[in-house]
């Protein structure tokens, strides 16, 4: 089945660049351009295309303000298209938060434009097309599976997974989290160019303090860790104090950085005085790094499917039996701080 995408990009030159990068595809066909939102409103109507790539610059439009009336009254899987700017990047992250799946940027973190990806684009329009909309991450309205607790002692650190469709379910999961909530280490799976926009946007909405993860920093009450993305993974560290640590490896599950890395490093330092959270994402990275959480002795929570954009990694997780407890994104704060931390 070929994946219908709408390519939205003012710049000629640009688009016909991107259009290249998948040109050779045969799972792939442009099926309209447009280079402004009038266009492409339009076209949507016309075409009602599988995936849409949206430039962060469109002349007629603030890029978000038109993100959010597809989402709201036609919800599509998006790709947001960053240029090489500072505010493009923030655009992006706040696209994420709106409920775009994913990021492309344009160039390299030194601003020069590549006339290959490595077939970066591509993977992404396919990882988008298989995004359903099913579910809304407000109060669905089903009771979370109970929680089988991990025993009574306080949570030392609290360790996230998400992709596909992660940095909007993170927004909802932190505007729950207190001021001193237990030190979080969070690996989303994003381009690691967008990684510090991202944990500004966060940091922004949580009463505690959201921060990109550097080597070798010891852990604090209230602070929130992201992974920075690139060629190293995010794990825990224990030398009489938990620090965090980025060390290169190889890609697990794909990723760098990995979940599973985050989770079994956690499940390994922490034991049952920790909490792993599972959220929205594609393939199955996180699932067995959940299930060592599990069997430490960890409270382990994965979201469910109605408010997840892909279930896929929660799902993963769920069928192995690493999660004690299967719950809507808004739930998830609630419970993981109702005991004692």
């Amino acid at each position: 089945m070929t994946i219908r995408v709408l390519m939205v990009e003012e710049n000629h030159i640009m688009r016909a660049l991107l259009m290249t990068r998948i040109a050779d595809e045969p799972d792939i066909a442009v099926i309209a351009t447009a280079a402004n939102a009038s266009e492409a409103r339009e076209l949507i109507r016309q075409f009602d295309p599988d995936v849409i790539t949206l430039d962060t610059e469109i002349p007629d439009m603030n890029a978000l303000d038109f993100l959010e009336k597809i989402m709201n009254l036609r919800p599509t899987p998006v790709i947001v298209v960053a240029g090489t700017t500072a505010v493009g990047d923030e655009v992006a992250a706040r696209a994420l938060a709106l409920g775009a799946v994913d990021c492309y940027a344009k160039a390299n973190r030194s601003g020069e434009q590549l006339l290959f990806d490595n077939g970066r684009l591509a993977s992404l329009i396919r990882q988008a097309a298989q995004v359903r909309f099913s579910g809304e991450l407000d109060d669905v309205g089903a009771a979370p599976m109970a929680i089988r607790r991990h025993s009574s002692q306080k949570i030392n650190v609290v360790a996230i997974g998400a992709s596909t469709g992660g940095v909007e379910a993170l927004q909802v999961l932190l505007k729950g989290f207190p001021a001193e909530c237990p030190p979080t280490l969070i690996v989303q799976h994003v381009n690691a160019r967008f990684a510090e926009a991202i944990a500004k946007s966060l940091d922004t909405i949580t009463p505690a303090k959201v921060m990109l993860a550097e080597h070798d920093m010891p852990l604090r009450q209230g602070t929130i860790y992201l992974a920075p993305g690139g060629d190293r993974h995010l794990t825990l560290a224990n030398r009489g104090g938990f620090y965090t640590c980025l060390c290169k490896g190889d890609p697990i599950n794909g990723h760098i950085p990995s979940v599973d890395a985050l989770f079994s490093s956690v499940a390994e330092m922490c034991q049952s005085r920790s909490a792993g959270v599972l959220l929205t994402g594609m393939g199955c990275d996180g699932a067995k790094g959940l299930l060592e959480m599990a069997h430490a002795g960890a409270l382990t929570i994965a979201q469910d499917e109605a408010s997840s954009t892909v279930f896929g990694m929660p799902r993963a997780a769920i069928a192995l039996g690493a999660a004690s407890a299967v719950t809507s994104i808004n739930r998830i704060a609630k419970q993981l701080f109702e005991g004692p931390y």
